[in-house]
């Protein structure tokens, strides 16, 4: 090679400020094993809805997306509607939350946790 590294693009992102509140509460917990779920699920008032969880555990088919020394885990339903996708932590007057960008969603709800495709 002349020296140049490879680019292979990451399918699903996590912000600066998603890992920053990842580590923080890993840190609380005491369990560095912990990695951020990102799930879709039907309903919400635009078809589907974001959620997140936690995960000591990696599925067969779940995809492992690491950053650093955090992590996101998606299961393959969910992966593909969340492909582009940019998971991001605000704190703001209606609290502290994880949400998603996703490039893909057609419509969204007023609070941004629901969307259609």
């Amino acid at each position: 090679m002349s020296g140049a590294e490879s680019f292979v693009p990451t399918p699903l992102m996590l912000s600066d400020a998603a890992q920053a509140r990842l580590r923080a509460l890993i840190q609380e917990e005491g369990n560095p094993a912990l990695k951020l779920r990102v799930y879709v699920t039907g309903g919400g008032c635009s078809g589907f809805q974001y959620g997140f969880d936690f995960a000591e555990e990696v599925g067969e088919e779940d995809a492992l997306i690491e950053f650093d020394d955090v992590a996101m885990v998606v299961d393959p339903l969910s992966y593909q509607y969340l492909v582009g996708s940019t998971v991001d932590f605000e704190e703001g007057l209606a609290g502290t939350r994880f949400l998603v960008q996703n490039p893909n969603a057609t419509t969204t709800c007023g609070c941004g946790a629901s969307f259609m495709v």
